[in-house]
């Protein structure tokens, strides 16, 4: 019998991402802003003046995709770009005041979702399951190169795999 993903814990914490993306959307469409966007304003309320790169860096996402949110976010007026004092080639990403205060609009959905998210579980499986969500992000975070015992283990499935089907191949042909 194969994998049945439905009832394995990845498909279900993809499942669960899924719903976590789209409610996030909706109580952030009400203030006017789009998923990875609050992310941005989070970033900058933290540490004002980041150059696109340190932006980039500090969302996990590639340049071009900061440069399309600082764009939109311009736009809106809630943040603006200053030329580097100390170099012309950069450009710094600074809160305008009207960013500033949708800051504390985007808690608000924060907290709104967190809510909902994790309605009906007791505090202490909130920390439990807080701690099992840092633990798979570890995980998955690590690269064949940081753990070569990973690869082999890969290796190895993949050949038990193929084992199985020349086993099932061979009971059909049998038959």
């Amino acid at each position: 019998m194969g994998f049945n993903f439905k009832k394995s814990t990845t498909f279900r914490l993809a499942q669960a991402a899924k719903a976590q993306r789209a409610r996030s959307g909706a109580h952030l469409s009400r203030i006017g802003l789009h998923p990875g966007q609050e992310a941005v304003l989070k970033v900058l309320n933290e540490t004002d003046g980041k150059t696109m790169s340190q932006l980039a860096l500090a969302l996990g996402v590639q340049p071009p995709t900061v440069t399309k949110m600082v764009t939109r976010l311009t736009a809106q007026g809630l943040v603006f770009r200053r030329i580097s004092e100390t170099d012309g080639r950069l450009a710094r990403v600074f809160l305008s005041q009207d960013g500033r205060e949708r800051i504390m609009q985007v808690d608000r959905a924060w907290k709104r979702l967190e809510k909902e998210a994790l309605a009906g579980m007791e505090d202490k499986d909130r920390k439990k399951l807080r701690r099992l969500l840092r633990q798979v992000e570890k995980n998955l975070s690590a690269s064949f190169e940081d753990d070569p015992d990973l690869e082999d283990e890969l290796e190895s499935d993949v050949k038990i795999s193929e084992q199985k089907a020349e086993s099932k191949e061979a009971l059909v042909a049998a038959d």
